[in-house]
């Protein structure tokens, strides 16, 4: 019976021996694509960020202090576009934050899934080692040489100790090290949600904002609003017969008075400057540079060709497609595609006329401007129109929005995505041309891994 007693302690130990020694098999779930994988997270934090923006909603004290900022305004027109201006730059910041919140969000999502999958395919070792030391535990081994008739029992199980611990520890550290990072992600996530539903209140403030000036600037069109109303009946007449861009451009141009007088005006603009000395073409340069060029000005600021590299891409987005990419349908893409977060708010790159504005063909919603030099800029894929041909813009200033998804349009049906789209095309005297020598090196850059 003594002996029996004095070999438990050992006999505990080398019940543990299995856990470290040999585990039971597992099925392992073998690990998912990681670019399939982020994609699906990718999809997955949109779905919760849409969900989170329907219970977002501005205060009444909040949206009294919008249309009491907007009210005490300087009314004048100038005025009204640049805080439109202004407002858009913001909203196109807080939408680049909102997009890069989404990434991190799913970056951390995939991670904490991976060390789940981790610890699930490792569940039987795990439990088997959680066991090992609870038996060891309650019944430790004695300490050694306690006692000459001990001495039997203490020294296997120094020896089976010193074959099982080392590989149990290695478990529990292991272990230990997956739960530790998957609660700092846990963390990272619960601030990174935080943060990004300051953003998004922000945003929709900024929204809010925005909707007020663009009320507030439509009272000052200097058309009446029958006027307009019977040049868009005329604009969709046109825009049914016509079968090309080049086509509808120049049926626009003549057929459309307020786009007529305003081309016109344009080039005698441009034909003027041509006239100016070179002191006084540096100094409209220098003003231009100084980031307050003319407010009344109905011409570029610069000549398109000057703006390589300076252009700013007109939505908050991933690049899906650039220039010569296939399209899908077996042709080359004539312009870029960029994926878009609901709702965004699309600004002109550049100053420019707006030749046509509302639904063309497969295009769907679609904003055509004429930058001086030859060069046309097609954008298409928008819900909402908030500009008007025969409209001279300026850069930055906000043209259209976005809607909840893609828009069935040629350009996006073999695109593998649900989001909002937005199609750029650049054309010279026509012909499309590749538009990344115009934006700036930030925004050069191709999405990967997107849905």
């Amino acid at each position: 019976m003594e002996a029996q007693a004095q070999d438990a302690p050992a006999q505990n130990v080398q019940d543990a021996a299995p856990a470290a020694a040999a585990p039971s098999p597992q099925a392992v779930t073998p690990p998912p694509d990681p670019a399939a994988e982020l994609a699906r997270k990718r999809d997955q934090t949109r779905a919760e960020l849409d969900a989170l923006s329907k219970t977002i909603n501005l205060s009444s004290d909040k949206v009294n202090e919008l249309e009491k900022s907007i009210a005490d305004l300087d009314k004048s027109s100038s005025s009204i576009r640049q805080a439109l201006i202004d407002s858009a730059a913001r909203r196109k910041t807080l939408e680049k934050q909102i997009l890069e919140s989404e990434k991190k969000l799913a970056d951390l999502g995939v991670k904490e899934d991976g060390i789940r999958r981790s610890l699930h395919d490792r569940r039987g070792l795990l439990a088997e080692v959680l066991a090992a030391l609870q038996r060891m535990g309650r019944n430790p081994p004695p300490a050694l040489l306690v006692t000459p008739d001990d001495a039997l029992a203490s020294v296997r199980s120094a020896i089976l100790l010193g074959a099982v611990v080392p590989g149990m520890r290695k478990e529990t550290d292991r272990l230990a090290a997956d739960l530790n990072n998957l609660a700092a992600l846990q963390t990272g996530s619960a601030k990174e949600r935080a943060g990004l539903t300051a953003t998004m209140t922000n945003s929709i403030e900024e929204e809010r904002r925005m909707d007020l000036l663009l009320a507030e600037n439509d009272k000052h069109s200097r058309s009446s609003a029958a006027e307009l109303d019977a040049e868009k009946k005329r604009s969709e007449e046109l825009a049914g017969k016509a079968t090309t861009l080049e086509g509808l451009v120049a049926s626009m141009e003549s057929e459309i008075s307020s786009v007529r007088e305003a081309a016109e005006a344009a080039r005698r603009e441009e034909e003027n400057r041509k006239l100016l000395t070179d002191e006084q073409r540096a100094q409209a340069k220098a003003l231009a540079d100084s980031g307050v060029p003319d407010k009344n000005r109905i011409a570029p600021a610069y000549p398109f060709g000057e703006l390589k590299a300076k252009l700013e891409l007109p939505v908050a987005g991933d690049i899906l497609r650039q220039f010569g990419d296939a399209d899908g349908t077996g042709h080359e893409a004539m312009g870029m595609t960029l994926a878009t977060n609901p709702d965004s708010v699309v600004t002109a790159p550049a100053d420019g006329l707006v030749v046509f504005a509302g639904a063309f063909r497969s295009y769907g919603q679609m904003i055509i401007l004429d930058t001086g030099d030859g060069y046309h800029l097609v954008l298409s894929g928008m819900d909402t129109i908030s500009t008007r041909q025969g409209k001279f813009v300026f850069a930055g200033e906000p043209l259209a929005a976005m809607g909840a998804k893609r828009v069935a349009s040629a350009t996006a049906l073999a695109l593998e995505t649900n989001r909002p789209t937005l199609y750029i095309e650049f054309r010279k005297d026509g012909k499309p041309v590749d538009s990344r020598p115009w934006w700036t090196a930030k925004d050069t850059g191709k999405a990967r891994n997107d849905s």
